[in-house]
């Protein structure tokens, strides 16, 4: 018995010592990002670095405008083109599917997941680029070379569909049986139980499946860096180029750090990425603790 309570005991200041080590981690990452971003900041101030657009380091202008609409711009795409996409694909999974396709397609789904971003970056130039420049963007009457933020919100939604999909189906299956039989036996029609009951139900885990796949498309890097374009400029359309945060950063880092204030300004740009995914993270955390007390 004192045996079993020592083991516990041990079990707990580990777990705690983990935790600690991991906060201790994320503190000092913050601190080492401010304090490299410090000489841009007491060169500038912080609402001319974020309101301004034109990004001209040679010139000593850090504006960051462009690239944080660049990057709101692909995630967004992202999220219209995948979220409908996920929740109907987890639907029919679960309540319409049969056993056998069900155990076919879910592993095939987690394959996705698996595949590096490198090669959706080049799916991306070989067939969305092309895809965008030369057949969807003249329907709309519009000169495009396919490079946008378009293609970089198809090939991000691409990338977010197994995470998203496999929590969904995950959420959809814990939804109890007896929910539906009651609404069937009621005289609802199937379609009618699963909008109704299913789907409100599950409502906190599809939340939390959508922060969590709107997490990684804020962070990801290569895919998309290969099809947006490029160009530091504000997208007026989906099919103009842009230029996200994590892309200027691949891109430039280790590259022009004899340009004064260069290297502050593309730490400030990760400070920058990190206040974003933290803030958003912070946010949905709030709203899902509503919606699971709602539930």
């Amino acid at each position: 018995m004192i045996n079993r309570l020592v083991k516990d005991k041990i079990a707990q200041r580990l777990s705690q010592g983990l935790l600690g080590i991991t906060s201790l981690v994320i503190v000092l990452i913050v601190v080492g990002l401010v304090w490299k971003a410090l000489p841009l900041l007491s060169e500038f101030s912080i609402g001319s670095i974020l309101t301004e657009s034109v990004w001209a380091p040679l010139k000593g202008k850090f504006g960051f405008l462009s690239f944080i609409l660049g990057t709101i711009w692909v995630t967004l795409l992202s999220l219209i083109i995948a979220v409908p996409l996920c929740i109907l694909a987890s639907v029919y999974l679960v309540e319409y599917a049969s056993d056998r396709l069900r155990n076919m397609v879910l592993p095939l789904v987690n394959v996705l997941a698996a595949i590096p971003p490198v090669l959706y970056g080049v799916w991306g130039v070989l067939f969305v680029v092309p895809l965008l420049g030369t057949y969807i963007a003249p329907i709309f009457g519009i000169s495009s070379t396919g490079y946008s933020v378009f293609a970089g919100g198809i090939v991000l939604a691409v990338m977010i569909f197994p995470i998203m999909v496999s929590i969904m189906v995950e959420v959809l299956n814990t939804i109890p049986y007896e929910l539906r039989a009651v609404s069937l036996s009621l005289g609802a029609t199937r379609w009618e139980t699963i909008k109704h009951v299913i789907l409100k139900k599950a409502k906190p885990g599809i939340f939390a499946a959508v922060v969590l796949a709107i997490s990684r498309a804020f962070g990801e890097t290569v895919a998309v860096l290969m099809v947006c374009g490029n160009i530091p400029q504000i997208p007026k359309s989906i099919f103009d180029a842009g230029y996200p945060i994590p892309a200027l950063i691949a891109n430039n880092f280790g590259e022009m750090m004899s340009i004064p204030l260069y290297d502050s300004a593309l730490m400030f740009a990760a400070l920058l990425l990190f206040v974003i995914i933290f803030g958003f993270n912070l946010i949905s955390r709030l709203i899902l603790n509503k919606l699971e007390a709602k539930y």
